[in-house]
């Protein structure tokens, strides 16, 4: 069974699995796998490994779904746009600076229709993560996803990104190359860009790292996934200087998945397979593509007008409420 770098919580399912395995392996070693007196006791651990993996995926706390949203082997931006787009370009620098490889974009077609996809890159070798930035966009990577989107607006294609950072970038070289205002830029271009736009949080949605890229007409997340302005550790650090009361901060951060939904500030929730989408990527980029689909065949009537008016109407409403008179 392939290493899935399980969660604490998780281990049932992994023990479950193994035993289902070592099954699998000595029955094909005695050439009994597929006879009748043998398919009961496989039947029984893969109904032992369903039900495991349904109880504890629909108890997980808010913590718990933190986890699994950064899960190491959780599918990343370039491999749903691998999965889910067809001739994939991509395009690189803001013609400024140089190029960040926290956010990858570029053209593509999405059923035969051209759009333009633009992800964060999160990476799992050490290697890897360094060389991304943990995922974690510097502003030239915010202006790289800028004119991408701007060149979407040109050529009348819409517009897709796959949010997936912790948040943007906090060192000092961020700082000095005006982080504040390539984020800024962006939530101003965005919420006047002339083509649709769908926004999927496909991991973690940390803060304006994650909003930079994320205005959009629909705004969808994969049922274990996160979007929040503050990690749950920050905000433990912050109101009770101590990170190790995450948990806790989870739980009141809202930052799950049923939460945004009722709070509006997402759209839809997308499935994820059995057992969390690091499980499954092909899975649940399948069901990736049907939610993109989806989302841009109800925009794609809309006029520019109505289209733009939606927008404004969908991000000036989150966080009002309104007060019983009695």
């Amino acid at each position: 069974m392939a290493q899935l770098h399980s969660r604490d919580f998780e281990k049932p399912i992994e023990a479950a699995e193994r035993e289902l395995e070592e099954l699998r392996a000595e029955l094909e070693e005695d050439g009994s796998l597929g006879s009748a007196d043998t398919s009961d006791d496989l039947k029984r651990l893969e109904e032992k490994v369903r039900k495991l993996k349904e109880h504890i995926f629909s108890t997980l706390t808010p913590w718990q779904v933190t986890l699994i949203a950064r899960h190491p082997k959780r599918p990343y931006s370039l491999d749903h746009i691998g999965n889910v787009f067809e001739d994939f370009v991509e395009l690189h620098g803001d013609r400024l600076y140089g190029d960040d490889p926290a956010i990858v974009g570029g053209l593509a077609t999405l059923d035969g229709t051209p759009v333009v996809v633009i992800g964060q890159q999160k990476g799992r070798t050490t290697k890897e993560r360094v060389y991304r930035n943990y995922g974690m966009p510097h502003p030239e990577g915010y202006r790289k996803a800028l004119r991408l989107m701007e060149m979407a607006e040109r050529f009348n294609r819409p517009v897709v990104t796959l949010i997936d950072t912790p948040g943007a970038a906090p060192d000092i070289e961020a700082e000095e190359r005006g982080q504040s205002e390539a984020i800024a830029r962006n939530l101003l271009v965005m919420s006047r860009l002339k083509v649709p736009i769908v926004s999927v949080v496909i991991g973690e949605g940390g803060s304006g790292g994650a909003l930079a890229i994320g205005v959009a007409d629909r705004v969808m997340l994969f049922e274990f996934s996160t979007y929040s302005v503050i990690s749950p550790e920050g905000c433990a650090a912050i109101l009770w200087k101590d990170g190790a009361k995450a948990d806790t901060a989870a739980k009141a951060l809202k930052i799950g998945a049923k939460d945004l939904l009722g709070l509006g500030i997402v759209d839809s929730i997308i499935d994820e397979p059995l057992g969390g989408a690091h499980r499954d990527a092909k899975a649940a980029s399948i069901n990736l593509k049907t939610a993109i689909l989806k989302s841009l065949s109800e925009l794609k009537g809309l006029s520019v007008d109505k289209l733009l008016e939606g927008r404004y109407e969908k991000f000036r409403s989150i966080g009002v409420f309104k007060e019983d008179s009695a």
